[in-house]
């Protein structure tokens, strides 16, 4: 019961989260800046992660069966791969950006415009999609090992990804290390350029720098048990399912970071959860056919003008 509510808890604070930083960056146009299209883009991926990938996960975690069928299996662990793919590219693609607002101010504006980040989004994805599902449904990832696959794994209800052993180690180089090496060495070049920091970039460069220490810290216990059992036997499978839920567990905190750090996410989160309460409030007036007075609006409400209302609000 303690794991289900884990497992729900993270869940629900990485889809509803990740939503939040969706809704108030896309609503806003405010905050249609290069910067936060990233972000954007990443909380989409962890937001998908959490709402398409997580709930079968939970289920296969528990009960240690697959109830979805072959096909769903393949779906869920190479869409699985390609938005954690996703998500380290992202974060990549933040440090690109932050490198710019911070070692080269004067050619910020010009380099990293919209149509450049949404390019490079573009980018990401594609590879992320591409490396998702092109190496699975080649088999590229079972090159070599199809015997081992069809003798000891392939039975019913079972949904294992298995890999080869050239598989993981250039997939774990090509995913999570290289960009890590990058990240890291951006992260370490924006700290001997403090100097050159203006007013409005040190919190949010101090803050998409926590974002990507938190995703390196849930995520390396991952990629390093992927390495380490290619030569040791884990002896229980707990142990790399642990490793699997703390890498999720990173999805939910992105959220926890911006409502803490950026006061523009609370004070844009704050108008959005005000309109949503009019929202309601009309709402339920209009059900339960009762009239009511709203400060907001200098008249009394009732179900005619409920509409009406309801869409200026939103606007």
């Amino acid at each position: 019961v303690i794991i289900l509510m884990v497992f729900g808890c993270i869940i629900i604070l990485t889809v509803f989260g990740n939503l939040i930083v969706i809704i108030t960056i896309a609503h806003f146009k405010q905050l249609h800046t290069p910067t936060n299209y990233i972000v954007l883009s990443l909380a989409i991926a962890d937001f998908l992660l959490g709402s398409v990938i997580m709930p079968p996960s939970m289920v296969r975690s528990l009960e240690s069966c697959w109830y979805l069928g072959d096909l769903f299996c393949k779906i869920h662990s190479r869409t699985d791969i390609m938005l954690s793919t996703a998500s380290i590219l992202n974060l990549s693609l933040i440090s690109i950006d932050r490198y710019y607002a911070v070692c080269q101010p004067l050619h910020y504006q010009t380099k990293i415009t919209n149509g450049v980040v949404l390019t490079m989004v573009v980018i990401s994805w594609t590879l992320s999609a591409l490396h998702g599902y092109m190496m699975v449904f080649m088999n590229l990832n079972t090159m070599g090992t199809e015997d081992i696959y069809n003798e000891h794994f392939n039975c019913e209800g079972a949904c294992f990804l298995l890999r080869s052993r050239m598989s993981i180690l250039t997939s774990s180089i090509l995913v999570f290390f290289i960009p890590g090496f990058l990240i890291i060495v951006l992260n370490v070049t924006f700290e001997k350029n403090k100097t050159n920091l203006n007013k409005t970039e040190p919190k949010a460069t101090r803050t998409l720098g926590i974002v990507v220490g938190v995703y390196l810290i849930c995520w390396s216990p991952f990629f390093l048990c992927n390495l380490i059992d290619l030569f040791i036997v884990f002896p229980s499978p707990l142990i790399p399912e642990f490793f699997v839920w703390l890498a999720y567990l990173n999805s939910g905190i992105n959220p926890i970071i911006y409502a803490f750090s950026f006061s523009w996410f609370r004070k844009y989160f704050k108008t959005n959860m005000e309109k949503i309460s009019d929202i309601f409030i009309l709402y339920t007036a209009c059900s339960m056919k009762i009239k009511i007075f709203h400060p907001c609006f200098p008249r009394v409400l009732n179900c005619c003008s409920y509409m009406t209302y309801s869409t200026e609000l939103l606007m």
